[in-house]
């Protein structure tokens, strides 16, 4: 008997948005036991009442809008609805996250379903992702390191070449098969996995968050693979306003810091930390020698400065926790 699916949305501040996701989850639902749901989360402008009406008038039987009551991030709001029964009560096998600015094909969630269903043994899928320009998009990636980190700001070629087994983003796989962790704007998990390891840390209030729980998962004996089956539009970063993350907002070295102290301890910070800023002052000196295009620095002075103080968690666009 094929798995039963909950699917979640996450919206903050992008109501319309959201709304045509909805559309396309639910054509893409058809066929598949399960429900979908949108968590508002503390959007503040109306978004909740907005998709509210919009389900009400469409008839969404088995669409349901809830709210977060706080901005806690992405893995705080999908982590309201993560462990939510089925509307009759039964526990679905998985659990599907989609981001508000992605649009699945009709056969997308089928296809990562049907992909766990034939897979007892893996616990995690993601899609293939495109643009709206049909460009693939990077979504099949290795867990962050030393080595990783020394090779990103560095950008030169002997260096990478060396590297090149520890770079975080894999080359695109033509056919499915394991990662180490696959991007949450499309992402469906084995429920019983979430059982086992938890859902979201909350620490994070974005970014690193589906690679620490992918990590996690792996480390449980559950890995991660990439379903190429599975296509789904991504527009990206519409609900933070960030497209090519130049310059980084805070809250990104801060869920850095934190991935790197949480998985590889205090001394394994350390080294991603010294690793990052050595290969970014190599650009820093090639480009001095004429040989690249110079940049901000502004990311190095970001990665010292929280290597050197305590991490305390930062305040992202909207982060207003109710006490």
């Amino acid at each position: 008997m094929a798995g039963s699916v909950h699917t979640i949305i996450l919206n903050w501040r992008t109501a319309v948005m959201t709304i045509r996701s909805l559309d396309h989850a639910v054509a893409a639902m058809q066929g598949i036991e399960g429900q979908i749901t949108v968590v508002d989360n503390d959007s503040g402008d109306g978004s909740f009442e907005q998709i509210s009406g919009y389900v009400a008038d469409a008839g969404l039987a088995d669409v349901r809008v809830v709210q977060s009551g706080r901005n806690g991030g992405f893995g705080a709001g999908n982590n309201v609805a993560m462990f939510d029964p089925l509307p009759d009560g039964r526990v679905p096998d998985y659990v599907y996250l989609l981001n508000s600015d992605a649009f699945p094909e009709p056969d997308a969630i089928r296809a990562l379903r049907d992909y766990l269903d034939a897979h007892p043994g893996v616990g995690f899928a993601g899609s293939r992702i495109m643009g709206e320009d049909g460009v693939l998009h990077e979504t099949a990636f290795r867990f962050p390191s030393v080595a990783s980190e020394f090779e990103g700001p560095a950008r030169t070629g002997p260096v990478t070449k060396v590297l090149r087994r520890h770079l975080v983003s894999m080359p695109v796989p033509e056919t499915a098969g394991p990662v180490d962790w696959a991007a949450g704007a499309s992402l469906m998990m084995r429920r019983s996995v979430l059982d086992q390891i938890g859902g979201f840390d909350e620490t994070f209030f974005l970014y690193y968050e589906e690679t620490d729980l992918c990590r996690r998962a792996a480390h449980a004996g559950w890995p991660t693979h990439y379903v190429p089956e599975s296509v789904v539009e991504h527009i990206g970063s519409v609900s933070t306003g960030i497209k090519d993350l130049t310059p980084r907002p805070g809250y990104w070295y801060d869920s850095r810091q934190y991935y790197f102290r949480k998985n590889l301890g205090p001394v394994g910070a350390v080294a991603a930390n010294l690793a990052h800023l050595g290969g970014g002052w190599l650009f820093l000196l090639r480009a001095k020698l004429g040989r690249r295009d110079d940049r901000p620095a502004g990311g190095l002075r970001a990665v010292a400065s929280r290597g050197l103080v305590p991490l305390r968690r930062s305040s992202g666009p909207g982060n207003r926790r109710k006490r």
